[in-house]
């Protein structure tokens, strides 16, 4: 199939990835759209694993405040050098990322981090709830599972759904931005506030 300069720009506008990529992604995948775009965020993640171990010791703090000063949160996100971190594109993606938290109220940034006394309090509401149902009991834990499972897409920052395109998880977002600039970035930290709350 003919690869036309319409198409590469088109899966360029799409992904914003480089004109190369996307006309070898387009080619490897005989011209179709869709198949292109997972290939080239695969190739994002499979670039975003082998940075995962360098150090991030450079970054920015970026804050967010919304409705008159009645939210607002403050973000740290690491990158590898001081010249990215002062990048329109690195910078764009640390607004992003705060006012996503601003927005979805993550309890931690992985399921990991979310705190035990949490998890086995919501276990148990997901236990009873099971129970008054009238589920049997053999099925009782992969109920409970299941429903933990999807608690921990909710409320881990890196499985959200990013609040400007529900296709994305943050998890993709942080891929993408690291297949882009091409260092390790990491979102180190985060803290929100709410008047009242």
């Amino acid at each position: 199939m003919d690869i036309t300069s319409k198409m590469v720009k088109e899966l360029r506008d799409k992904t914003s990835a480089g004109m190369m990529d996307c006309k070898k992604a387009l080619v490897e995948n005989d011209g179709d759209m869709e198949k292109s775009v997972d290939f080239l965020r695969q190739k994002g993640l499979a670039v975003a694993l082998k940075r995962a171990d360098r150090a991030t010791s450079e970054g920015l703090i970026e804050t967010y405040i919304h409705g008159a000063g009645k939210l607002g949160v403050m973000v740290e996100i690491g990158c590898e050098t001081d010249f990215v971190a002062k990048s329109d594109m690195f910078m764009e993606f640390a607004k992003d990322i705060a006012m996503h938290i601003a927005a979805s109220s993550p309890v931690a940034i992985k399921r990991e981090e979310i705190p035990a006394d949490l998890v086995a309090r919501e276990t148990e509401i997901f236990k009873n709830q099971a129970i008054e149902s009238g589920k049997p009991e053999k099925i009782l834990d992969k109920i409970v599972s299941g429903k933990i499972d999807k608690y921990f897409s909710e409320v881990s920052l890196m499985e959200q759904k990013f609040v400007k395109n529900p296709d994305l998880t943050i998890q993709d977002l942080l891929n993408e931005i690291i297949a882009k600039i091409g260092e390790n970035i990491s979102i180190k930290r985060f803290a929100r506030f709410q008047v009242g709350a």
